[in-house]
């Protein structure tokens, strides 16, 4: 087995195409058609499905995939170690969520960059894959998330701080005079929420569920700001941390809910593949993010 061949079945899973696929390897059709069949007899079984112009992944292909991603990236690594030395440079890829990205990290980025100048940061915003898929496959390596356990066995994690996370509305808003505001005041109210798969919005699905509260509707947002504009037009309640609507605070624009259900605040966190090796570039940002956003009360 062969990296070449190992980086051309990583392309083509991503591509789908053979066409794309070798454009991407910087090779012809018929290299890449020979490198998959070559892998495939070397596995014995086929990695992919050929039905007529469409290219899919087989069961076996969609197995073998994190696998080789990871392969890849620890040779990456081993390259890097050797290259890099002690000094901290290099691509290094950190996911994050939105909030996070916006709301916590410019002052550590600010910092690093004076500190670390060769080091280049490439940052993926949350879109609809796990963070800890894309730390399994190599793709990252490391995230902060906001979550509230640990995805699995095979990530490590640092806490930081816990993150108050609010109920909000417009000021004339029936709920926003309210002295407190239970699950039962939800019911039929129309919610503005983050996509299912954040952690803060999830923990509020599961307290109206289990009391078996049915809001009215909900609007899903991939962005944390169309949620600010949306409450402050008076279009219903929305779910945000604090970070995010400090300044609106302040400013009276929205009114925090007094809410007396189960608490909504929320973990944030670094992560990182426990087989990952710990580039010195990596290590900077990870004390430098642990010295400016943990919390000093931990």
């Amino acid at each position: 087995m062969e990296v070449r061949q190992l980086q051309i079945f990583r392309t083509l899973a991503e591509e789908l195409n053979f066409t794309r696929t070798a454009e991407k390897v910087h090779t012809v059709q018929s290299n890449v058609t020979a490198q998959i069949k070559a892998l495939e007899e070397e596995l014995g079984m086929p990695l992919f499905d050929r039905l007529g112009r469409r290219v899919t992944l087989t069961d076996a292909g969609r197995n073998f995939l994190p696998f080789a991603s990871q392969a890849l990236a620890a040779m990456d690594q081993g390259q890097r170690a050797i290259e890099t030395g002690a000094e901290p440079s290099g691509p290094l890829r950190i996911g994050a969520p939105e909030s996070v990205l916006t709301y916590r990290l410019p002052q550590v980025l600010h910092a690093f960059r004076r500190h670390f100048p060769h080091v280049e940061l490439i940052f993926v915003p949350y879109m609809s894959t796990p963070f800890a898929l894309e730390l399994e496959a190599g793709k990252l390596d490391m995230a902060i998330t906001m979550s509230e356990s640990t995805p699995s066995a095979n990530i490590k994690f640092v806490h930081l701080r816990t993150e108050q996370v609010f109920l909000l509305a417009d000021r004339s808003h029936p709920l926003a005079s309210k002295p407190s505001v239970r699950p039962s005041d939800l019911a039929g109210q129309n919610l503005l929420l983050t996509e299912s798969g954040c952690a803060y919005r999830e923990k509020l699905d599961r307290i109206l569920a289990m009391a078996n509260i049915r809001p009215g509707n909900i609007t899903e947002f991939s962005s944390v700001e169309a949620i600010k504009e949306c409450i402050s037009l008076g279009m219903g309640v929305g779910l945000l941390p604090a970070i995010v609507i400090a300044r609106e605070l302040r400013q009276h624009h929205l009114k925090a809910l007094n809410w007396a259900g189960s608490p909504l605040d929320i973990a944030t966190r670094i992560i990182w593949h426990k087989d990952k090796w710990i580039s010195p570039a990596m290590s900077a940002f990870m004390t430098m993010v642990k010295d400016k956003l943990e919390d000093p009360k931990r």
